[in-house]
């Protein structure tokens, strides 16, 4: 299990990057045993996550019963959570990035602790003031493209061109499974 002195050692190299630290990437071990540990932030946020599922899911209406949208959304999560790494290490491998591949991910892996948290500050304040939801879960998500963008960036080495280009290899994919999920669970947006 994760101490505390690496909770608090990688959540500050992640939002390091917000501020384009060049040495934020050296939060975080570029060997894979580093790169593997970091994995075990998804049991860190999970039971953040599930929280945000539900605030979420109390705003739509659902055709699927609970065990079936627990399903789901469990299946998703893990989902996308691996996506990325497995589709970004054929990436790496033909571009010649595998020397900072885990580092980079373990980076994005960290990342997500303190996405979360303000997501599911966002999600409350949105649920409690509708009227705002929308610009402010817009505003959010465009920021958390920068900063997957900056990660991305500092730990590669890369421009913001193709800081982009791989932003959207990230999102596109996690975006078509949400599809799928509420298609599968018969998820209806309230209109008005």
């Amino acid at each position: 299990m994760l101490s505390s002195a690496e909770i608090a050692r990688g959540s500050q190299g992640a939002v390091k990057f917000l501020s384009l630290d060049v040495n934020a990437p050296f939060h975080f071990d570029n060997t894979i045993e580093g790169c593997l540990r970091s994995f075990q932030v998804m049991i860190l946020v999970a039971p953040i996550y599930a929280f945000v599922r539900v605030i979420e899911y109390m705003q739509v209406d659902v055709a699927a019963g609970v065990e079936l949208v627990v399903l789901a959304e469990a299946l998703r999560y893990v989902i996308e959570w691996l996506l990325y790494p497995v589709i970004f290490w054929e990436i790496a491998r033909r571009r010649g990035w595998l020397d900072r591949y885990p580092r980079y991910i373990a980076a994005l892996n960290w990342m997500n602790l303190p996405q979360i948290v303000l997501l599911l500050v966002a999600e409350a304040a949105a649920s409690m003031v509708p009227p705002v939801a929308a610009p402010l879960l817009l505003g959010l998500q465009v920021f958390f493209f920068y900063w997957f963008m900056t990660v991305t960036r500092l730990g590669l080495g890369v421009s913001w061109p193709h800081a982009a280009v791989l932003m959207a290899v990230n999102w596109v994919p996690s975006y078509l499974l949400s599809i799928l999920v509420n298609r599968f669970l018969e998820v209806s947006f309230p209109t008005g």
